[in-house]
């Protein structure tokens, strides 16, 4: 309890400069994300900046995380625009609630801990399509959209200053760190942009040209929506989605922020500080969200390691919509897409270009087919899922060939098959072929202290073996079953008759 309400670890030195600057540079960051996935949606631009805020704010509260940052994501508002489309902003709301409880409950419940059986194969298809996803929402920028609605890529002069522009955000982003690392690289190029706009009077693009971000406070509203089992089953899917999609990018999020800084994260608690801020979303008209890869990169890259630069990027946010909206919107836009260009160069993992010559071709494929996945759906929970299925089922086929028998006669006439590797459904082929039941003594004797018996297609095995014995006229004797074995068997007795002979000395784990 006392770990859940303590908010900050105060034994631990913040540095205040650092988490300062980082929460501005984050702050600037988000806001055109935010933005652009709010229009895409077909949301008012408040609705994508409300998200960020109280993303931002409840998880860098809440999360199980330090450093991370979460807000107005896109790939959770991309799995919604269907729904958007049919029946409006209410019921996205609603369902963002819903997804918010569903989060919840697996933080409750204690299910985050399963995204550690996320393989690493997976996590680099992940990063390296979500950095692919970043980088091509930053070349849509180099297009504008006329007053007929009409999008074109930029031409001529206005191109050539865009690209200039984004070059100079680049140069300053990559040099700035060899010269001093006071002020965060991606800040001091937002800044040098500006200034070079401002002070040559140069005419670009800028966050205004996507929205005006001017408001007020996000105000509480209850989702105007019939409370009915019909609107359950309308919502219930995009919610169940929404949830798995916001947890996988934001609990991988967490793995990948506990290599970087080399700490433990909490997945268990971040679940329930999305589901809260999700929840609160639903409540407070913003479109809901996950963790952001590459603000939380932004975030470190700028020296953060605490909570203060989240909980001042969630207020810079809100001071921008009441009153820095002005200002905010004549930053260009070339500053804020160099930035997120380098992000995603950063993002992606170049080890795992360097090294795929040495990875086994089975990794190769599942990494390529998750990054895939993730570029042209932009799901990321499925991408994930067909990863961790790819590897579950190599791991399988692995396994399964790995299951062996050393066959041998005593000098009682009892033949012995000394089974190792283990026996679950993909390798009970292999070990029922290792049999002779026809040509075999009268008594066989299978050895299991180098196997374990894993699952009911095992079971089903050793009980078509006994029944093919004892066709035979013959009997089979089963030795060294570890106690889950034992208790397995048990369980299945009324679906299966062996014979196990007692050893009561054996055990697969020693005792405490």
């Amino acid at each position: 309890m006392k770990n859940t309400i303590r908010l900050f670890n105060f034994s631990k030195k913040i540095n205040y400069k650092n988490e300062l600057l980082a929460g501005f540079t984050v702050a600037m960051t988000m806001i055109p994300e935010s933005l652009s996935f709010a229009i895409l949606a077909g949301l008012s631009p408040l609705t994508g900046l409300y998200a960020a805020c109280i993303m931002g704010l409840v998880t860098a509260i809440l999360g199980g995380r330090p450093g991370m940052v979460s807000g107005g994501a896109g790939a959770t508002i991309v799995v919604l625009i269907a729904l958007i489309k049919s029946h409006g902003t209410e019921y996205l709301f609603a369902t963002v609630a819903l997804a918010g409880i569903l989060q919840m409950l697996v933080g409750i419940f204690k299910l985050g801990k399963f995204v550690r059986l996320i393989p690493q194969p997976v996590m680099y298809g992940f990063l390296n399509g979500l950095a692919i996803i970043i980088f091509m929402a930053q070349v849509e920028q180099f297009k504008m959209t006329d007053s007929q609605g009409t999008v074109s890529w930029l031409q001529g002069i206005p191109l050539y200053i865009m690209g200039g522009l984004t070059a100079l955000t680049i140069a300053v982003v990559y040099f700035f760190p060899k010269i001093t690392k006071a002020i965060p690289a991606s800040l001091a190029a937002i800044i040098v942009v500006f200034a070079v706009v401002l002070g040559f009077n140069i005419q670009t693009k800028t966050v205004a040209d996507i929205a005006h971000i001017s408001g007020s406070l996000p105000a509480f509203h209850i989702p105007q929506i019939p409370f009915s089992a019909e609107t359950l089953q309308i919502i219930f899917p995009y919610a169940l989605i929404m949830a798995g999609v916001g947890l996988i990018e934001s609990l991988l999020t967490l793995s990948m922020v506990d290599e970087i800084t080399n700490s433990k994260g909490d997945a268990n608690r971040e679940s329930v500080a999305q589901g809260i801020a999700n929840i609160s979303n639903g409540f407070f008209g913003g479109m809901g969200g996950c963790a952001m890869v590459a603000q939380t990169l932004v975030n470190l890259n700028a020296g953060s390691r605490a909570r203060l630069s989240g909980i001042i990027a969630s207020v810079m946010i809100l001071m921008i919509i009441l009153f820095g909206a002005p200002v905010i919107e004549k930053i260009p836009m070339a500053a804020l897409v160099g930035v997120m260009m380098m992000v995603a160069i950063s993002t992606f993992q170049w080890v795992s270009v360097r090294i795929v010559n040495k990875m086994p071709k089975s990794d190769i494929f599942v990494g390529i087919t998750v990054a895939v996945i993730t570029v042209i759906l932009h799901n990321l929970a499925l991408a994930v899922l067909v990863g961790v299925i790819i590897s579950a089922l190599v791991f399988a086929w692995d396994n399964a060939k790995r299951i062996r028998a050393k066959k041998y006669t005593d000098e009682n006439g009892l033949k012995h098959y000394e089974i190792y590797g283990p026996l679950f459904f993909g390798s009970v082929t292999a070990f029922t072929d290792k049999f002779d039941p026809m040509n075999d003594p009268a008594e066989v004797m299978v050895d299991f202290k180098e196997s374990r018996i894993v699952d009911m297609s095992a079971i089903d095995a050793l009980d078509k073996l006994s029944k093919r014995y004892r066709q035979q006229g013959k009997t089979i004797y089963l030795r060294h079953l570890s106690e889950d074995c034992r208790k397995i068997l048990k369980n299945a007795e009324a679906v299966i008759e062996v014979n196990i002979q007692e050893d009561p000395t054996y055990k697969v784990m020693p005792e405490n």
